[in-house]
């Protein structure tokens, strides 16, 4: 079956329209939505502005990431390609702002961009600019005419660090053919892990699944290679057992904080809070204070820093991946909130990880927690006991460490699968 010409996409492409005009007039009134709008107002006259003296005989890859996590994902592949063919063209284009934001200087990109709204027409006037060889979509993120349009155009589509969640909206039995047939418009389909690849394979007769594993674990790996940035306070830290607390919300100082006053030797601490706003510093530093705990902002700590006696707070972006190189183990906050943060940040320095039950939509950490290299802790009596246990027994400390860095190891080599896929086009 003709894929772009089945019921389910004659349909979305024939409401799209008028959906997305009646978006439009509700977005006076929501100001998310007409934030959505209003950074999309002028996209196609920039584009075509910056994009018309580009040479055509160049390779031009179209990478497409929902936010910043999946853009992640992608970045290993780009600096594989990038090294060995300098000359390709690198188109990225983000849903979020907050993506667009965090990466929209990105040194290999010709061109960052917000994806425009799904309508044919849309996808049409992008796809005639771009003028993609292969467009690269990161775990999820569909949106079908834009996919139709460069298949249509000719590019090879390739969906990446593709997974199949069992409570998944793919599987409803209402979106089901839906999902099939967005599925079948890629060439390449690279999963997460065997399970997806055969979910992919008997749920949606997709032949082109197979398994390559997650970017993310090579680019953490790759990351981990350079802690430049914390290399004054690892002096500070020698010979200290060290606790890195990780994007912490204020329920996982609720929680962390007290846990971390019970123990009768506490570990050094770090806390890294998710926001660094000057409301919520003000905020964390009056619940430090009222708790009586010395402390210190990492924009104003001097040589007299004493990591015994005061929490160091860490109230600048860009150290958090570097930090727990200084780690003896890690919590990671989310967990208490919508979902749990980056866990293999700190797996990858083999050091433990703790974090909160709300992790379900990161298989990652699920898995690592199968391996023995993190655990969930459900309540403040729960952190407490896993913190004593971390801080006392070395033994343990490093037993699950280990299990940790194997887990982030054992699970490297996806970026050199998905490149050579797109070097065979090149």
């Amino acid at each position: 079956m003709d894929v772009m010409k089945s019921f389910s996409m004659f349909c979305y492409t024939l409401l799209t329209p008028p959906l997305s005009g009646t978006v439009r007039l509700l977005s006076a009134l929501h100001p998310k939505l007409r934030t959505f709008f209003a950074v999309r107002q002028t996209l196609f006259h920039d584009l075509e502005q910056k994009l018309k003296t580009l040479p055509n005989s160049s390779f031009r890859l179209w990478v497409h990431a929902a936010s910043v996590g999946e853009f992640e994902q992608a970045r290993p592949v780009i600096a594989a390609l990038k090294a060995k063919h300098p000359n390709l063209l690198l188109f990225v284009s983000f849903l979020s702002d907050s993506g667009y934001n965090a990466r929209k200087n990105f040194a290999d990109a010709t061109e960052v961009f917000y994806l425009p709204t799904d309508t044919r027409a849309n996808a049409r006037k992008l796809v005639a600019l771009l003028k993609p060889d292969v467009l690269l979509l990161m775990r999820y993120d569909f949106w079908p005419n834009h996919l139709m349009e460069a298949k249509k155009y000719g590019a090879t589509l390739i969906l990446a660090a593709a997974v199949l969640q069992a409570k998944s909206p793919y599987f409803n039995p209402l979106l089901k053919n839906f999902y099939h047939d967005i599925f079948h418009l890629f060439d390449h389909i690279y999963t997460v892990a065997a399970k997806d690849t055969l979910a992919f394979r008997e749920r949606f007769s997709c032949p082109q699944a197979e398994t390559a594993g997650d970017p993310r674990f090579d680019q953490v790996l790759l990351r981990s290679r350079n802690t430049a940035k914390v290399a004054h306070l690892q002096p500070l830290y020698n010979n200290h057992t060290v606790l890195v607390a990780g994007s912490v919300w204020e329920r996982d100082e609720l929680l962390l904080i007290p846990a971390w006053q019970e123990l009768a030797a506490r570990p050094s601490l770090v806390l890294v809070p998710h926001q660094v706003d000057q409301e919520n510093m003000a905020r964390l530093y009056h619940e430090l204070n009222n708790r009586s705990l010395a402390y210190v902002p990492i924009s104003a700590l001097t040589d007299n820093f004493n990591p015994d006696k005061e929490i160091l707070v860490i109230d600048q972006t860009g150290y958090l991946a570097e930090l727990y190189a200084i780690a003896s183990f890690a919590y990671v906050g989310g967990g208490f909130g919508v979902n749990v943060h980056n866990t293999l940040e700190p797996a990858v320095y083999g050091i433990p990880v703790l974090f909160g039950p709300r992790h379900h939509n990161s298989p990652e950490a699920e898995e690592l927690v199968a391996a023995g290299g993190a655990q969930v802790v459900h309540n403040q009596q729960e952190l407490a006991a896993a913190l004593q246990t971390l801080s006392d027994t070395i033994a343990e400390r490093r037993e699950r460490g280990s299990a940790a860095a194997n887990f982030v190891q054992e699970r490297t080599g996806a970026t050199a699968v998905i490149t050579a896929a797109i070097e065979e086009l090149l």
